[in-house]
């Protein structure tokens, strides 16, 4: 990682926190009134707590110390950007997975018993005295198939992916599996049952449903493509409730006008869907429950409130996991790039101006570092500064002492 601009926070209270979007009423209940200032899109705020809104990294203010999204994605948000500056970017992984899998298993029937096209064949339906025959005679054209004992593909095997194949399972259906990333944890989580295989062609190959659960990456853009749309069995129904780009919509209009696939449907509305038969496309409503609102809502600012309050990193991501006991009352959060000798530099650094470390602990992450350092006495601003002129730091900040942060 190149050095970014070094940035040096001190102590200010209380906090401020600029929101975006409509934030869970319960989970911004989180934040203490005497320690934070909680508005929308505040001015000069310490972090930035947001949902779906667009961040320009010329727009962040260069006080912010953290971003918060309460959601899994971060695409809105120039995370590159925010690792040159040394700011954290938090969210939510795991916290609106039932909305999401019940979203999915709700899609599946759809799909598979004709319920929207249904639903729109009666409500065209004119009123008269013929009216319940016209419901019969018209009913065939709606006939369904059982999901019972079809195979459902399940791609990315996390949080959403995991409880989509249980699910599956339990609604009779076969469940096949690939995740590009698996872990050990992965595969203490899924159900016995499920199948596992080794190449997305594999999946696309053995679906009669398919379902996309992997971020949006260069890896994974256009996944479900013409060529893979080919491998599918005839009549099968592609999901998509991850990131509209997983999907080549121009492959996907083309796959549903031509007969080879009989559904898409997905989370994403698109101006090349409307008015196509064979395919329903959500308002994104995958988070969308109060349930899974409030969730990921109260883990975000759960885990920024650790972060200003304790310098505590927990579910960053661009930032190692990092947390150490309070030992002492003067903490030094550093972020810097992941490159030799940092310690020494940041330990000589403290010594040259007095200051004994009392504890310290420093992890890394790809090309990002981080370092929380406890001393035994008061941090000056001017170590602050001379800390932040070390090539290869890219934020420094005195963490408050926990009784300033007491009603």
């Amino acid at each position: 990682m190149k050095p970014g601009k070094s940035a040096v926070a001190g102590v200010r209270a209380p906090f401020r926190i600029a929101t975006f979007n409509a934030i869970s009423a319960e989970g911004l209940r989180r934040f203490p009134a005497h320690a934070y200032r909680v508005e929308k899109a505040l001015a000069d705020p310490d972090a930035i707590l947001l949902r779906s809104h667009v961040l320009e990294a010329t727009a962040i203010p260069a006080g912010v110390k953290a971003i918060a999204r309460s959601g899994a994605g971060v695409n809105n948000i120039p995370v590159a950007e925010m690792s040159r500056r040394g700011i954290p970017v938090f969210n939510a992984p795991g916290a609106n997975a039932n909305a999401v899998k019940e979203l999915v298993m709700a899609a599946i029937l759809v799909a598979a018993r004709n319920l929207v096209d249904a639903i729109d064949g009666v409500r065209a339906l004119a009123p008269g005295p013929d009216f319940e025959r016209r419901v019969e005679e018209g009913k065939k054209a709606f006939a369904g198939v059982e999901v019972r004992g079809k195979t459902l593909a399940v791609i990315g095997l996390g949080a959403i992916g995991g409880l989509v194949a249980d699910a599956a399972l339990k609604l009779g259906l076969r469940v096949v599996g690939y995740d590009p990333q698996v872990t050990e944890e992965t595969l203490s989580r899924l159900p016995a049952p499920v199948r596992l295989v080794a190449s997305v062609d594999e999946c696309f190959a053995a679906a009669d449903f398919l379902t996309l659960h992997v971020p949006l990456l260069e890896g994974t853009r256009h996944l479900a493509d013409a060529r893979r749309l080919g491998l599918l069995r005839a009549g099968a129904v592609l999901l998509n409730f991850s990131r509209a780009a997983i999907v080549d919509e121009e492959a996907v209009v083309a796959a549903v006008d031509a007969g080879t696939l009989k559904a898409y449907v997905c989370d994403f509305p698109s101006p090349r869907f409307t008015g196509r038969r064979g395919i329903v496309a959500l308002p994104h409503l995958g988070a969308s429950t109060e349930e899974a609102e409030e969730a990921s809502a109260a883990m975000v600012i759960d885990q920024l409130r650790d972060y200003l309050e304790e310098g505590t990193v927990r579910n960053a991501v661009n930032f190692p996991a990092v947390e150490m006991p309070r030992e002492s009352r003067h903490r030094v959060a550093i972020a810097n790039a992941n490159v030799p000798n940092m310690l020494g530099m940041i330990s000589t650094t403290m010594a040259a101006s007095g200051l004994n470390i009392h504890n310290m602990v420093n992890k890394s992450k790809g090309e990002m570092a981080y370092t929380l350092v406890d001393l035994d006495s008061e941090v000056g601003g001017g170590v602050l500064e001379e800390l932040s002129r070390i090539p290869g730091v890219l934020s420094v900040r005195l963490v408050p002492p926990l009784e300033e942060l007491l009603p």
